[in-house]
């Protein structure tokens, strides 16, 4: 790590000349539609998480028990109620 601004130029330079020199290799490429393929995925996972929030939301209100949405959500019960239960009092 440099030290004196001296140092810190010279890093400076140095560091501005490999930007300069620099070309891209083909192998350094990547594909822009995996890239949005995994947003999309991303988003998509993001809106079922909601939706999923929302269900829980009106079973309970609805006086469905946590072991009954866990179940349905593939999990315990208590799991159900430690996961959703402060986005219901929220």
């Amino acid at each position: 790590m440099p030290r004196t601004v001296k140092e810190i130029l010279a890093h400076a330079d140095e560091l501005a000349q490999r930007f300069e020199d620099y070309e891209p290799s083909p192998k350094d490429e990547r594909d822009p539609e995996v890239f949005a393929e995994l947003r999309r995925a991303v988003l998509s996972r993001s809106d079922a998480e909601r939706s999923i929030n929302d269900a829980v939301r009106r079973a309970r209100a609805s006086g469905y028990s946590w072991a009954f949405i866990g179940s349905l959500l593939g999990t315990s019960g208590e799991a159900a109620r430690q996961r959703y239960r402060n986005k219901q009092d929220a």
